[in-house]
């Protein structure tokens, strides 16, 4: 736990200034299952790709099974959002 608590994760401007224009677009326009699937989307890409090798330099290991069922089941509850998300229409 010591490891996680001490690595500093860069993500750059760009996509911290695409975010904030994308959720608070979807947010003004009424879009609020969208703007969440837009948050959790960008959380699990800098957490698990985009940061990839600051966690390997570590010394933790990238790809075990406890990294891939957790971002499995995140990939499965942004999947299961945008099924649910086109099926309802509001």
């Amino acid at each position: 736990m010591d490891t996680l608590l001490s690595i500093n994760l860069s993500i750059p401007m760009i996509q911290i200034a695409l975010l904030l224009l994308l959720s608070s677009s979807a947010l003004m326009l009424g879009r609020f299952k969208l703007a969440l699937i837009l948050n959790y989307s960008f959380i699990l890409y800098w957490a698990y790709i985009l940061n990839m090798n600051t966690i390997r330099d570590t010394g933790q290991s990238v790809i075990d099974q406890f990294t891939l069922m957790y971002f499995g089941f995140g990939l499965i509850v942004v999947l299961l959002a945008l099924i649910g998300f086109f099926a309802h229409n509001d």
